[in-house]
C-alpha cells in the first residue's frame, strides 16, 4: 500500500509578510486563486494509481486550518498528526512511518512537502511509479528534479551508476545549498539534480535505517507515537519525548548515510515555493517583466513582483524589486535578496512583533475575526461565525464586550440567559460574565465586537466548554 505523507510543518518565513507563523505559506493560494499549496498537493495525488488516503504531519497550532482546507477539497486524511514542537523531517517521518504501519504492515511512504508546485502531473505520477518499483526492491528513493538553472536556494544530488533494470541510479553525493559558482559547475557537469525533498520508501525500512544511524531520534519518535492521544480528528503527540529529540532532516539523518539510497529523475515543471523569487519565476509576466497582483498601479517599473492584498499600491521608477502589501505590513526589497528575508524575520522576532505571528484576520475553527482598530482600553473586531458553529463557553477577567449583529442571526448565552440576536440588534457582556456566541442559521453570522477594559489580550479567556476541544487558542 502506498501512503502519501504530507509534511506541512513549515512557517515559510522567507515569504513574510504574506506567510505568518499561524497562517503559513502552504495554506495560502500563492499560485492559484482558489487552491492553497497544500490543497494543490493533495489534489495532485489523484494522478497516481492505487493511492491511499494521506497522513498529514503539521504543527498543532495549524490543526483546524489544515483540517478545514482538506475538507474544502473533499479529502479525508488517514491521520492528521500534531507536532507540539518542530524537529525537522527525520522525526516527523518516523512518526508518520509508525502511523502508516498501524494502517498496513507493508506500507510504502510517498513523502511530499506541502509547499511545492508541479506543472506536469502525469510526469509526476510516472516518476512515483518508478520510485515504487525501486522501493519494492529495498531502496530508499530520492526524487531528484532535473536542474534548470544554478539555483543557490536548493540542495543538489549527484547521480552515480544506473541500477540494474534501468529504473533509477545510485546516489554518490548530497550537497546542501551551494554557492552560485559551485551550482553553475553542477549544472555544467550534467551529473546533478535538485533535491526536491520528495522520497519513496517502505516504512519499516526507513525506521530500520533511522534506528541504525540516529537511535535517539528513533527512540524519541517511537515513545511519542506510543503515547499519542486521539483528539477529535487529530492525533496529538506528547511534548516530552519530542522536546528532547534531536533536530535533523531526513537527508542528514538517513539518506546521506544509507547504502540503500537510489535516485529517480523527475522532469515535471517542479518548484519549491520557498521565497518571492520562486513566485516571480513561476508566474507569467507582462511585457515589462512584471507580475502584479491586486490593486496595483505602475509607471516605469520593470522585472518586479508587486502584490497588493488590501489596498491600492502605486510603484514608480523601480527595477528588479519585490513589493508585498498586507493589511498590517509592507515588504520592499531587491528581488536578488529573496533569500535574505529571514534577516527581517529575526528582527521581528527580537522585537516580539505580532506581525510575525498572524495577520489582521485570524482564523479559528468556528470562523474568523478581523482586528479593525485598537487603542488604549478598547479594541474593535469584526467576527464571522460559520453556519452551525459556536465559540467556546467562556469568560474574561479583564474586559467587557459589546456585540452588534450586522448579518445573520446569533444565539447568545450570557450568564443564565440564552436568546437570539437579529440584524441591527446588540447586547452587552459584562466583565466576568460566562458567555457564548453561536450561529444557528444557514448563512454566515457577522457582528462587530467592541472590547473595553484594562487588558485585551487573547489569553484572557477562561474556557468551560468547547466543541473543538481547545484549551489553548
Amino acid at each position: 500500500m502506498l501512503i502519501p505523507v504530507i509534511l506541512s510543518g513549515g512557517a515559510g518565513t522567507r515569504l513574510w509578510p504574506l506567510s505568518r507563523q499561524r497562517y503559513p505559506k502552504q495554506c495560502l493560494p500563492l499560485l492559484d486563486d482558489n487552491l492553497s499549496l497544500l490543497q494543490q498537493t493533495v489534489q495532485r495525488l489523484s494522478a497516481c494509481d492505487d493511492m491511499a488516503e494521506p497522513i498529514v504531519v503539521c504543527h498543532e497550532e495549524h490543526r483546524f486550518l489544515i483540517a478545514e482546507q482538506l475538507r474544502q477539497v473533499d479529502v479525508k486524511p488517514a491521520a492528521i498528526m500534531l507536532e507540539p514542537v518542530a524537529r525537522n523531517t527525520a522525526p516527523a517521518l518516523a512518526l508518520a512511518a509508525h502511523q502508516a504501519l498501524k494502517i498496513n504492515e507493508n506500507a510504502t511512504l510517498l513523502v511530499l512537502p506541502a509547499d511545492h508546485f508541479i506543472e506536469d502531473k502525469k510526469a509526476f505520477a510516472k516518476a512515483v511509479n518508478q520510485a515504487c518499483l525501486l522501493a519494492q526492491k529495498g531502496h530508499l528513493v530520492a526524487m531528484g528534479v532535473k536542474a534548470q538553472s544554478p539555483h543557490t536556494g536548493y540542495g543538489y544530488i549527484r547521480s552515480g551508476e544506473a541500477l540494474a533494470g534501468g529504473e533509477g541510479s545510485c546516489i554518490t553525493r548530497f550537497v546542501e545549498k551551494p554557492t552560485l559558482e559551485k551550482a553553475a559547475g553542477f549544472i555544467d557537469s550534467g551529473d546533478y539534480c535538485w533535491n526536491s525533498g520528495m522520497f519513496v520508501f517502505p516504512a519499516v525500512d526507513y525506521l530500520s535505517e533511522l534506528e541504525s544511524f540516529e537511535p535517539d531520534i528513533a527512540k524519541s519518535a517511537q515513545a511519542a507515537f506510543l503515547n499519542a492521544e486521539n483528539d477529535l480528528d487529530f492525533i496529538r503527540l506528547p511534548l516530552k519525548p519530542l522536546e528532547s529529540c534531536p533536530t535533523k532532516s531526513i537527508d542528514y539523518a538517513v539518506m546521506e548515510r544509507t547504502e540503500r539510497a537510489a535516485l529517480v529523475s523527475l522532469d515535471c515543471g517542479w518548484r519549491d515555493i520557498g521565497e518571492w523569487q520562486a513566485l516571480w519565476d513561476q508566474q507569467p509576466r507582462d511585457e515589462r517583466g512584471n507580475i502584479c497582483s491586486g490593486q496595483v498601479v505602475t509607471e516605469d517599473v520593470s522585472n518586479s513582483y508587486i502584490r497588493a492584498e488590501s489596498r491600492l499600491v502605486a510603484v514608480l521608477g523601480l527595477d528588479n524589486q519585490v513589493v508585498v502589501e498586507t493589511a498590517d505590513a509592507v515588504l520592499v526589497m531587491d528581488r536578488s535578496r529573496a533569500q535574505d528575508v529571514r534577516a527581517i524575520v529575526k528582527q521581528l522576532e527580537s522585537g516580539q512583533r505580532s506581525e510575525l505571528q498572524e495577520h489582521r484576520t485570524v482564523y479559528r475553527p468556528w470562523g474568523s475575526y478581523e482586528r479593525l482598530v485598537s487603542g488604549p482600553r478598547f479594541q474593535v473586531k469584526r467576527l464571522m461565525v460559520k453556519p452551525g458553529a459556536a465559540l467556546s463557553l467562556q469568560r474574561h477577567k479583564h474586559r467587557a464586550e459589546h456585540w452588534v449583529v450586522v448579518r445573520g442571526v446569533g444565539e447568545i448565552t450570557s450568564g443564565d440567559k440564552t436568546f437570539l440576536l437579529n440584524e441591527d440588534q446588540s447586547t452587552y457582556i459584562p466583565v466576568g460574565t460566562c458567555h457564548r456566541l453561536a450561529n444557528p442559521g444557514m448563512e454566515p453570522l457577522e457582528l462587530i465586537e467592541v472590547q473595553t477594559g484594562a487588558y485585551l489580550g487573547e489569553d484572557d479567556i477562561e474556557r468551560f466548554e468547547d466543541i473543538y476541544g481547545r484549551g489553548d487558542c
